[in-house]
């Protein structure tokens, strides 16, 4: 790193002080990483719900309806719901009816993740997604909170048994019922679910003519009435929105809802019964749902009945937009699509989220405690004064979670800022009362709907209440690793002389301790300060993290005074060389950043790496012309990998053609051998044990034909019998556990190890390959092969010309070498070891999950199933690239002789800066898979600190013992 403040790269031999050194600072690291990856859940993914809170009926003097029906068709999309079939008929005919003669329509837009549980959630309770859920599971519900359901007299529901439970199950005022899942069949249609439903509820209001008390507990007011109605959501996964299966579904929840309606009404008799129709949730067109695309997110929304407005013709379509946007980012009043011809009744768009205060208000019940839903005052047929009066008691039910949020934070602060938008929330209260009493019904309305915004921004407020002081901490506590990592390399690995590390200590003897102290008592100050605010556990650990980061720091601080001076005097030719590579450095890791989002960036990568390698190989190094078309090649064809589709579709032929790639690639790399280009002779130093390896290198790529062979044989005879024979199960995993041990026997030397490492691996890779990513492994050890052959090129032309260096470098036995201190430009190979370090990964999936590969790689070792077993055989194979980058990765840093712990720190320094990155980019909103992956990349990257110990510790198996020729030997066998 700072090698360049001396001219000399004195050979460097670790002290056993630093070794000590450095497994505590490795122990520190996994630790910090592991406590600050927890740290996002207290950050990002805290339960929004509180209670204590009063409910706040709406002051009518009677409410609008008696009784409530609400029916949801899971997994309907608007588009499919309002637009014309390919005959020109409409599929809801019922429902269209309604909107053009009876009541009001809608779009109701749901926020991801579009999933039936939060969907359901937001309608019912009128909140969303609660963001701890993303710990806690996803069926059941993570907290209890309020509902319609729970204010109603009396709920009668019937439906899917994933969700009427969720709402029913606690509610003691309830009468439910749910078919057995097995019911659920994605082969079958499933509109008998619907049907299902209905002939429940019809059931039940017949056998109230029988039953007294049923029949008076009905004719009860405040009374709801919920039937989930699971079809479309089971036919649009099964057979796709586009279907006719799917398209008929939405005719028989439309003859549902007027079946409905007909019972209803010819039951009760009363008109005193409000009726909305909605959906959680729509539909892809590849079935599926979960993120914020509009064919998931807009669902349709149908009210009628009683307390709900006739339609309202409009005289013109086009209305500009107001401004306001939803949950989903849509624009308010967007045109309304021509082929759904309902242009001319006014379209009134919600939040899901908005349903629950409108279901509420209908039937006189106060909003859900939790509720953040905004009263639809469109949709309502009520007089000025009751209308204000509903509006007013849905903000003060929002203003009092934000009230019991600022009370249980201010009780435990110590100091407290409040949301001063809304200090003088009660004047405005008053205020809103007295323009009531007046009878200014607009401006009352006004201010309402004004205080009702201030007080949904105030929950905000409090839900990120602690963000800005954890994130400052764990920012901190980051870059204090950081700057921990840069003192130790500078310290243990650079080539500071003696008299620099003397400066730096005019400490007196007991000022170090004093430094320590003084740590403490800021640890034990926070700690106390903590405890009084109530703060869990872990923000101590946050805290005490970052304090002892920056309290070594501080003890170091004469040391950075010291190297600050030396580098301020130093010439300024090399203050810009280090910026430059400061900045290079922050690109090529925002590049990696942006590759875990789109993969494809890999492939520009390689095709410019590719093309300045070759160039730099020409040019500057002035090596052969074929290393440069070589390199060039070679990084041209690992960019082509990540092109290819994340799910790999089967292709035993390309397997069986990989096996013969590689035999060809493992015997040039077995020809190169011979070379004695002085560069060569790194890599190929002579042994005594060439006629052995003749015989290894002859009984490897015999186990790589063999392997091609057996996934030919293996696959074949599954394709006829569907189960794997014995013997060929016995001969590949005898194969693949032996080939992998032969390289322990290869020659020490850098190219026949590497070489015996590359078909060592090959086996167990190919058998648990299916299609393209077989080939994948020979491209991408042609591109660690030219890695190498760069970094010895470019040694032999630097040593050539660098005599005078050389005695330093050379001494010692005449086939051992010394570590050389670390210099500014061996940066490079940290920040290549991370692009390869991800390609490893990229060029044959993602980073969201394991399930992103297929299960039926793991088929030509075992086919019946076991989830650990077939688990621990996709990890190993997703590993082996990544040995192979870490074994070329431990050869470079003997080639060029460079401390491979010192390269380690670097590599982890600079994946830290990603991790940093990363933590800014955690998502609590979106679909579960945006929500997990941004989770797994913030975990992988952190991770990185114990993975790529871990994989040294396994390589180092076989690359402890590589060996490489110095420069004085290159030098005689070339004369």
């Amino acid at each position: 790193m700072a090698g360049r403040l001396r001219t000399q790269p004195y050979p460097h031999s670790p002290s056993a002080s630093t070794r000590r050194r450095e497994r505590w600072l490795v122990v520190l690291g996994v630790a910090l990483h592991a406590v600050y990856m927890l740290s996002i859940f207290d950050i990002y993914f805290k339960s929004p719900i509180v209670h204590g809170m009063a409910p706040e009926p709406p002051r009518f003097s009677a409410p609008p309806a008696k009784r409530l029906v609400l029916l949801v068709a899971d997994g309907l999309r608007a588009d499919k719901f309002f637009e014309p079939d390919e005959r020109g008929r409409y599929r809801a005919p019922f429902l269209r009816g309604v909107i053009e003669e009876k009541g009001r329509w809608g779009v109701s837009h749901a926020r991801p993740p579009t999933e039936s549980r939060p969907g359901h959630v937001a309608i019912i309770a009128g909140f969303y997604e609660d963001p701890s859920a993303v710990t806690k599971g996803w069926k059941a519900n993570p907290v209890e909170f309020d509902s319609v359901f729970n204010r109603s007299r009396h709920t009668i529901s019937f439906g899917s048994p994933d969700i009427v439970p969720i709402f029913c199950s606690s509610v003691p005022h309830s009468t439910w019922g749910t078919y057995p899942h097995e019911y659920e069949d994605f082969a079958t249609d499933a509109s008998f679910l619907d049907h299902w439903s209905f002939d429940q509820f019809q059931g039940l209001l017949n056998r109230s003519f029988e039953d007294a008390k049923l029949r008076q507990f009905l004719l009860q007011d405040k009374l709801v009435i919920f039937l989930h109605l699971l079809g479309c959501d089971t036919n649009g996964h099964a057979h796709r929105p586009y279907s006719n299966i799917y398209l008929n579904n939405v005719k028989v929840v439309d003859q549902i809802a007027e079946s409905m309606y007909n019972l209803m009404e010819s039951y009760f008799n009363d008109n005193q019964t409000a009726y909305v129709f909605t959906a959680d949730h729509g539909m892809s067109d590849k079935g599926s749902h979960g993120d914020g695309h509009p064919s998931n997110t807009d669902t349709p929304l149908v009210a009628w009945g009683a307390g709900i407005r006739s339609p309202k013709f409009l005289a013109y379509t086009d209305k500009p937009d107001d401004g306001f946007r939803f949950v989903d980012d849509h624009k308010h009043d967007m045109p309304t699509p021509q082929d759904w011809a309902l242009e001319g009744f006014e379209r009134v768009d919600v939040n899901q989220a908005d349903i629950a205060p409108l279901m509420a208000t209908l039937v006189g019940l106060p909003c859900p405690l939790n509720s953040v839903g905004s009263l639809p005052t469109h949709y309502l047929k009520l007089s000025k004064a009751d209308e204000v009066e509903a509006v007013l008691a849905n903000t003060k039910q929002i203003l009092n979670q934000f009230l019991r949020k600022s009370q249980m934070k201010q009780s435990s602060s110590l100091y407290f800022k409040p949301f001063k938008p809304l200090a003088n929330y009660s004047s405005v209260l008053d205020e809103i009362e007295d323009l009531i009493s007046a009878r200014d019904y607009e401006t009352a309305m006004k201010h309402s709907e004004e205080l009702r915004s201030m007080a949904l921004a105030g929950l905000h407020y409090f839900q990120t209440y602690d963000w800005f002081m954890l994130m400052t901490t764990i920012t901190l506590g980051y870059i204090g690793w950081m700057v921990n990592l840069i003192i130790h390399v500078l310290q243990s690995y650079t080539s500071i002389s003696a008299n620099l590390l003397k400066r730096t200590q005019p400490y007196a003897k007991n000022t170090p301790m004093k430094v320590y102290i003084g740590g403490c008592l800021i640890m034990g100050f926070a700690s106390i300060i903590l405890l009084l605010e109530k703060s869990p556990p872990l923000y101590h650990a946050y805290v005490f993290m970052t304090t002892f980061l920056w309290t070594r720091i501080i003890h170091n601080f004469e040391f950075i005074k010291a190297v600050w001076r030396e580098l301020s005097n130093v010439l300024f030719n090399y203050i810009v060389n280090l910026l430059n590579i400061s900045v290079i450095a922050l690109f090529i890791l925002e590049f990696l950043v942006m590759s875990f989002f789109d993969r494809k960036l890999y492939t520009w990568c390689f095709l410019i790496l590719g093309i300045l390698a070759s160039a730099y190989v020409a040019i500057f190094i002035q090596a052969s012309s074929a290393l440069a078309v070589y390199i060039w090649f070679a990084c041209w064809f690992l960019s082509l990998f990540t092109l290819m589709p994340a799910e790999i579709p089967e292709n035993n032929t390309l397997v069986i053609f990989s096996g013969a790639l590689i035999i060809l690639i493992a015997m040039a790399s077995r020809w190169m051998a011979t070379n004695n280009t002085s560069f060569w002779l790194y890599l190929t130093r002579g042994n005594k044990r060439d006629a052995q390896f003749s015989k290894l290198f002859f009984v490897q790529v015999i186990f790589v034909a063999i392997s091609s062979i057996m996934v030919w044989l293996s696959t074949s005879h599954r394709s006829q019998n569907k189960e794997l024979h014995p013997l060929h199960q016995l001969i590949n995993w005898l194969i693949a556990g032996i080939a992998m041990v032969l390289p322990l026997f290869s020659p020490p030397s850098v190219l026949s190890r590497l070489t015996s490492i590359f078909l060592g691996f090959a086996p167990p890779f190919l058998l648990l390959s299916i299609g393209y990513e077989a080939v994948f492994y020979s491209a991408f050890a042609m591109v660690l092969m030219g890695w190498i052959f760069v970094e010895s090129a470019n040694l032999s032309c630097t040593e050539q010309n660098g005599s005078a260096r050389r005695s330093n470098i050379a001494e010692g036995s005449i086939f051992g070498y010394d570590e050389r201190c670390l210099q500014l430009s061996d940066l490079r190979i940290p920040l290549l070891f991370m692009i390869l370090f991800n390609v490893a990964f990229f060029g044959t999936g993602n980073f969201a999950s394991i399930a992103s590969f297929e299960i039926s790689s793991v088929y030509r070792f075992i086919t019946i199933f076991s989830p650990f077993l077939m688990a621990a055989l996709l990890i190993f194979k997703l590993f082996i690239p990544f040995m192979l980058v870490i074994c070329t990765f431990s050869a470079i840093t003997k080639i060029v002789r460079v401390p491979r712990l010192g390269c380690y720190f670097l590599v982890i320094l600079l994946s830290d800066v990603m991790t940093i990155h990363f933590f800014f980019l955690v998502r609590n909103t979106g679909s579960w898979m945006e929500i997990g992956n941004s989770i797994s990349h913030f975990g992988i990257v952190s991770a990185q600190v114990v993975f790529v110990l871990l994989l040294f510790a396994l390589t180092n198996v076989f690359t402890k013992d590589i060996e490489v020729s110095s420069w004085q030997l290159n030098s005689r066998k070339v004369m």
